[in-house]
């Protein structure tokens, strides 16, 4: 591996959104101001760097993990509901944004669909990192 783990992980992650503002495709979507990112959450996003500071984060897990799909990222980005006076319940984090980023990593060339994967049939199994996606995190310095 190279620099990705000798950095700490909350200072490459603010590098490789920098980064991905200069990427066209990683562009926040209009809506992406007044959604919550998970029923957990009571209000909407606002910090102005989410989109990229997300979408660097699940860049790496799919780097870390080699093959992730979009209910794995949303259980890892779910996050615990206050129900009052009841105990607090596990949710997990809404798909539409995670979805999102994953198809404009797509489109940007980073990751694509896994082809198969042995003892999964017929299903879209998760993304990957393609070789430029590879060279693109592993170039942030």
């Amino acid at each position: 591996m190279s620099s990705i783990f000798e950095l700490p992980a909350q200072e490459y992650n603010l590098k490789l959104a920098e980064a991905l503002k200069k990427v066209p495709e990683f562009k926040e979507p209009e809506w992406a101001g007044f959604v919550k990112s998970s029923p957990a959450k009571e209000r909407p996003i606002d910090d102005r760097d989410f989109w990229h500071k997300r979408a660097a984060s699940i860049l790496k897990q799919v780097y870390k993990k080699n093959i992730v799909g979009v209910n794995r990222l949303r259980t890892k980005y779910g996050s615990k509901k206050n129900r009052g006076m009841r105990p607090e319940k596990f949710k997990k984090a809404g798909g539409k944004i995670i979805r999102v980023i994953l198809q404009q990593a797509d489109s940007a060339g980073f990751t694509e669909i896994a082809k198969v994967v042995r003892g999964v049939r017929s299903k879209k199994p998760g993304r990957q990192l393609t070789q430029k996606g590879k060279e693109f995190m592993e170039g942030i310095e």
